[in-house]
């Protein structure tokens, strides 16, 4: 389970329009479909999955020096990232999770 803290943060990162990050400062939260100014670019669904999947990780690193036993694909699912990402083909944990982060030696 995850502790209050990683819940929180995996909520607003869940929460949050990654679509246009790359091209506006945002509030939490963000949502394109109720931004009274919206940019015209925006990024594919893949891309925009790419920033979150960056934004899991700088997190989770440090949220795991808070939990060294914090679950990675637990947060990871619970911050949003598709299955496509969490998971191998073969429906198993992707490596590349725990790969991103700098764990201890």
């Amino acid at each position: 389970m995850l502790s209050r803290a990683a819940q929180e943060m995996a909520a607003e990162i869940a929460g949050h329009d990654w679509s246009d990050a790359p091209y506006r400062l945002d509030r939490a939260g963000h949502q394109r479909s109720t931004d009274t100014k919206q940019t015209e670019k925006v990024l594919p669904g893949e891309d925009a999955d790419r920033v979150r999947w960056n934004v899991v990780m700088v997190t989770a690193q440090v949220l795991l020096l808070q939990d060294p036993g914090m679950d990675i694909v637990e947060y990871a699912i619970a911050c949003g990232l598709p299955r496509r990402l969490t998971h191998n083909s073969n429906g198993k944990p992707s490596g590349g999770l725990s790969a991103g982060l700098r764990l201890p030696a």
